[in-house]
């Protein structure tokens, strides 16, 4: 196995000399350089390449999210581990599409783990690579220490909430950052619709549809709960039930 290159970029000197540590303890990792800001790490990226940017975020000027999306213009993307004190940029860490996300002080276990995620990575897996889903099949979100999995298919109904979107599931929601056309476009339309502007639902929870004496029309949900649907989306939900 070829070692993993890995650039550890924090502004804080002790912060760096602690992941140097950790990661000379760690079978088949090179460390390539360190960085103390966002500008020397994206030119270290340029010159060395790594295929790892540990990234710190809270960084004066130009902060680890600032850098991670800089990195996704360039000739060469690595993939990028995020370490922080603060549990409140796993939404901003997932909008960047990071491979894990480390809290501070980076436990050795918890390092090797975010190490072998790297590792398994499509962009690091040997062999032709898989071809893309068309849509989107999981979502990683945040939870108090960091990201919790939810597959496409779990997910119940989905609401805007100003820039973000809530995602249900049963009892519990979880925020992403997203807009709802946005996300109307990754998620297959088999199984799911949109019935407002703020509202798209999973096909299989709308138990029957219909029409209130004002005219509306209405999704009625498995709890005999109702959704109203859009003027702008009746055609689209009663085509899913083949009389549109």
């Amino acid at each position: 196995m070829t070692d993993l290159k890995v650039l550890a970029v924090d502004d804080e000197p002790l912060a760096v000399e602690r992941l140097q540590i950790l990661l000379s303890k760690q079978p088949d990792v090179a460390l390539a350089g360190t960085a103390n800001d966002g500008e020397s790490a994206l030119q270290m990226v340029d010159e060395l390449k790594p295929d790892l940017v540990l990234l710190d975020i809270a960084m004066p000027g130009m902060d680890g999210i600032d850098v991670a999306r800089a990195l996704s213009g360039r000739p060469h993307v690595p993939l990028v581990i995020f370490v922080t004190a603060f549990d409140n940029f796993a939404v901003a860490a997932f909008d960047v599409e990071a491979v894990d996300y480390l809290m501070k002080p980076v436990l050795p276990d918890r390092l090797a783990r975010a190490l072998e995620r790297a590792r398994e990575h499509p962009r690091r897996a040997p062999g032709p690579a898989a071809p893309a889903p068309r849509y989107v099949e999981e979502f990683w979100v945040p939870e108090l220490h960091g990201l919790v999995r939810i597959g496409a298919d779990q997910i119940e109904r989905i609401t805007a909430e100003r820039d973000y979107m809530r995602l249900h599931v049963g009892n519990r929601s979880w925020l992403i950052h997203r807009t709802i056309a946005k996300l109307e476009e990754e998620l297959d339309p088999a199984l799911f619709v949109r019935v407002h502007r703020s509202v798209i639902l999973r096909r299989d929870t709308i138990v029957g549809l219909h029409r209130d004496e004002a005219g509306h029309w209405n999704a009625r949900l498995p709890d005999g709960a109702e959704q109203r649907i859009g003027r702008s989306y009746a055609d689209n939900v009663r085509k899913m039930t083949g009389r549109g």
